[in-house]
């Protein structure tokens, strides 16, 4: 038997075996008897930032809490929660299965289906392309895709962007929508059909004789080329649910706020302007970007504007407005947009004048 001792195994400094290791061992290992000067005083001051702000926002809470508790039963605020939870349980319903038809439009309908539909003169496209978006219901955030894909499938670009207008504005879903916000006056129903279908022919044909191709951005291709039909219903589905119902709580806010916040002599005044009040509706359609198949609920909450008013927050709200401006630009450039909005927004306002003065 050897009387040499087996040496013992030196560790690898490199190598921690244990968290008493990982811990200790990366002082020693240097030859350090004691940590760091700064060890402990790393991002100190951050977390006392932190514990500052922290302590600020809890103060805040509180005096929130005090200055509001006796608030929250108030007859102002009692009815802005009636008003908000009226619009958004009335509309969600239809958005819900405006979105899921839409997104089964988007996945089971080839592009050749609407290639067959529509003929292949521009002219007598465009009619044919309106009229279509009766029959082929989809949401504003549907349609965008849709009418990028007939134009890569070779359907005209007037007659897409037709159908676009179109779709959302007129759709069986979004007109029975308006049947129920609007109980008892059918003429409201007829008045939004006739002026938003007017509007996307006008608009189409005024492409047809203006439009340039180089104003028009070829657009990308949406979903990957190998996805399922279920996957792309699905993904279309909880992308506009989640955008739609995302816009449709920011438009029932609105209109509570608007209903009990604005001084009442400050709508009667607005609204008894005739133009300005149709403008002022136009432009919050724009700036609230509410879905189709929800907004009619949100503008017969306007009750002190005008029939024609509430005719154009309908009318121009599908077809222009800030979700629909950015979808646009990014499906078909910047380019595209900066003449075809505005060209929307005139079109929409002068058929709103025309046909509420006629129907309404």
């Amino acid at each position: 038997m050897s009387d040499r001792t087996t040496p013992a195994a030196v560790p690898d400094p490199a190598v921690p075996h244990s968290l008493g290791d990982t811990l200790a061992g990366g002082w020693h290992d240097r030859g350090d008897d004691l940590p760091p000067e700064d060890w402990g005083r790393r991002g100190g001051s951050r977390r006392t930032g932190t514990v500052w702000l922290f302590a600020l926002f809890i103060t805040a809470m509180a005096l929130g809490h005090a200055w509001v508790t006796d608030r929250l039963t108030s007859e102002a605020f009692l009815a802005w929660a009636t008003i908000f939870t009226a619009i958004s349980f009335q509309a969600l319903p239809f958005l819900v299965f405006g979105v899921a038809l839409s997104a089964a439009l988007t996945a089971f309908v080839p592009t050749s289906v609407y290639q067959r539909l529509i003929p292949s003169r521009p002219g007598r496209a465009v009619p044919v392309a309106g009229a279509s978006g009766a029959l082929l219901p989809g949401c504003e955030c549907a349609s965008v895709p849709i009418a990028g894909s007939l134009i890569k499938g070779g359907v005209a670009p007037a007659a897409a962007l037709t159908f676009l207008l179109a779709a959302p504005a007129i759709n069986p879903i979004v007109m029975i929508a308006t049947a129920v916000a609007f109980a008892g006056q059918p003429e409201m129903v007829l008045a939004r059909f006739v002026a938003s279908l007017l509007t996307a022919v006008v608009v189409g044909w005024v492409w047809v004789r203006f439009g340039r191709a180089d104003w028009l951005r070829l657009p990308a291709p949406t979903h990957a080329p190998g996805e399922s039909r279920w996957t792309v219903f699905r993904e279309s589905m909880l992308h506009d649910m989640m955008h739609a119902g995302g816009y449709l709580v920011v438009g029932g806010l609105a209109a509570a706020t608007i209903n009990v916040m604005v001084p009442r002599e400050w709508l009667v005044t607005v609204a008894g302007l005739p133009v300005v009040s149709v403008l002022v509706l136009a432009v919050l359609a724009i700036l609230l970007s509410i879905c189709s198949e929800a907004d009619a609920f949100v503008a017969v909450s306007f009750t002190d504007f005008s029939p024609t008013a509430k005719l154009a927050f309908m009318v121009i709200g599908p077809m222009v407005d800030l979700k629909l401006v950015a979808m646009q630009a990014g499906m078909f450039g910047w380019r595209f947009v900066v003449r075809f909005a505005p060209l929307c927004l005139l079109v929409g306002l002068l058929s709103t004048f025309l046909i509420g003065g006629i129907v309404l």
